[in-house]
């Protein structure tokens, strides 16, 4: 993935609008997660250290084209400006004279943060005349928001065709260089562990990492499906009937291509899902009719363990289980702490983002693991094989 990143280009003097995802968790006006704004500060102090003038932009929420007091930038900014120790200049809009002069009359050593982009709908249709007038607040373009680099929208796409120089900020680069080296030159042995809820969800992922993985574990809901393609009972376990077809042709592929594939051995069953309901662990091929499967055994566990052990390079895409109820939640604890102790000896590994990251976060594991994608859906499309517009 050779790309031009920001080290390549000199900042001096230099307008810099950097698209950031700062689509942080919020409670009220609160950011009660500020893990994406500390992700972006490397790039943003590189622009600083360099005589650049940062000007960041990103969309928060969901507010469809209309502004919404609630999904302001401004109270990240806030957040930022401590995080940063310097003045963070947040600006009421995000394009037009008021940005513009935002801009020109910034002194040196500020930030300029403007709002919230999808308080146009021109942002996520990537419309042309949106697009160009963001040329009026940069002289270079970085994209530093891996987690946006699959939509082709104004800020991530359409931006890109009216400067001169883009170039891929420290975090984007970051996340290349992993998910790019891993599916490009892995260090073999390379394990993939592939959980999640569904089949449908994750196929893709599957069948483009057959051709570059030694051994594939699967687990979570999606294991059921497959089986039921085996002939085993299933009980009232997730089952995606539409997606057998698909379930054995992947078993088949991956016989052909001498690629190992380990399904769970045992299971974690319970007549219902929730917090305080009974479990028992049994074999695959004994499931109760009247009970639900919702977490891989110890006996599974162990033998996941084992295998991430053997790896040289491991990537972890989906959990195990129904990982938010206590009692299903060993199984992707278990995979997590594996990838940890594989990461101390030496293997490089790498969390796809979304609910996968979101569980390490949980157990206070992200710095034990060589990295954790900041993208769910964009880290999801890069396993697919997928040209991520905001990449391109």
């Amino acid at each position: 993935m050779e790309k031009l990143a920001i080290t390549d280009l000199d900042l001096t003097g230099k307008r810099v609008l950097v698209r950031v995802d700062f689509n942080v968790p919020m409670k009220g006006t609160t950011v009660s997660d500020d893990t994406r704004l500390r992700a972006s500060i490397p790039t943003i102090q590189h622009i600083l250290d360099a005589g650049g003038l940062p000007v960041l932009m990103s969309h928060l929420g969901r507010p469809e084209g209309q502004r919404v007091a609630e999904l302001s930038l401004e109270p990240v900014g806030r957040v930022l400006q401590t995080l940063l120790g310097r003045e963070v200049v947040s600006v009421s809009e995000c394009v037009g004279p008021e940005a513009v002069a935002a801009v020109k009359n910034a002194e040196t050593g500020t930030v300029i943060l403007l709002e919230n982009l999808r308080f146009h709908k021109e942002e996520e249709v990537n419309a042309p005349g949106f697009a160009i007038q963001f040329a009026e607040l940069g002289d270079i373009y970085v994209n530093d928001a891996f987690g946006t680099a699959h939509r082709a929208h104004a800020s991530t796409e359409g931006v890109t065709h009216y400067f001169s120089e883009c170039a891929a900020g420290l975090l984007m680069q970051k996340e290349l260089d992993y998910l790019g080296g891993a599916l490009d030159e892995p260090v073999e042995p390379f394990v993939a562990v592939i959980g999640g809820a569904k089949v449908s969800g994750k196929i893709d992922v599957v069948e483009h990492l057959l051709s570059k993985v030694n051994v594939l574990l699967i687990g979570g809901g999606m294991a059921y499906t497959f089986f039921k393609v085996m002939g085993l009972e299933i009980g009232k376990s997730l089952l995606e009937e539409d997606r057998m077809g698909v379930a054995e042709a992947v078993l088949k592929k991956a016989e052909d291509a001498g690629v190992r594939i380990e399904l769970p051995v045992d299971c974690v069953v319970a007549p219902d899902l929730g917090e305080d309901v009974s479990t028992t662990v049994v074999p695959r091929d004994a499931i109760p009719r009247d009970q639900e499967s919702a977490d891989i055994g110890p006996e599974t566990r162990e033998r996941f363990g084992e295998l991430i052990a053997t790896a040289k390079t491991v990537v972890w895409n989906g959990p195990m289980g129904v990982y938010e109820m206590t009692p299903f939640s060993q199984g992707t604890e278990a995979v997590a702490n594996a990838l940890a102790q594989a990461t101390e000896r030496g293997a490089t590994t790498i969390v796809g983002g979304g609910e996968t990251a979101a569980a390490v976060a949980d157990m206070g594991l992200v710095d034990r693991i060589s990295h954790v994608s900041t993208g769910g859906g964009a880290s999801l499309e890069f396993l697919e094989g997928k040209d991520l517009p905001g990449v391109v």
